[in-house]
């Protein structure tokens, strides 16, 4: 018998979506997450205030900016960009939202880049330090709104 367990925590599941559709209903996001409707707004608002969404207003839809440059949050991935999950997320011969294009000369341009599909390059993982050395900080381990 298999789990219920993904890799990716709600709010990662979340970011994926408006990453793939900037203008999907919060509705169709929850139903596709599997989550309510009430819970996806929770994690939009946590995104936007941690400075990872955009939400702006066009008529009576909400469109959905997400900045790709932002490091993800847990100490173990904060190496990589928003950006860079998206693009590993992004579903092959797929038409994809610009917004999981290359990254942007800056974080206002999130719109404007193409999809390149070149691999990312690989970076050196942060150095670990041990439990005495490591301070206390709002983005480590198992912190709620984590991606993963």
């Amino acid at each position: 018998m298999m789990s219920d367990w993904t890799f990716f925590s709600n709010y990662g599941h979340v970011l994926v979506c408006l990453g793939r559709n900037r203008e999907a209903r919060l509705r169709d996001v929850a139903a596709e997450v599997g989550i309510t409707e009430r819970a996806v707004q929770k994690i939009v608002r946590d995104l936007q205030e941690a400075g990872y969404l955009v939400v702006s207003k066009q008529g009576r839809c909400n469109r959905y900016r997400i900045n790709r440059r932002k490091t993800l949050r847990h100490s173990l991935e904060s190496h990589r960009t928003v950006g860079q999950l998206l693009r590993l997320t992004a579903r092959p011969g797929k038409q994809v939202d610009a917004s999981l294009a290359a990254e942007p000369a800056s974080e206002q341009d999130t719109d404007q880049a193409t999809v390149t599909g070149a691999a990312d390059p690989v970076k050196e993982p942060p150095k670990l330090t041990s439990a005495k050395e490591k301070t206390t900080s709002p983005l480590d381990t198992r912190q709620q709104g984590s991606l993963f």
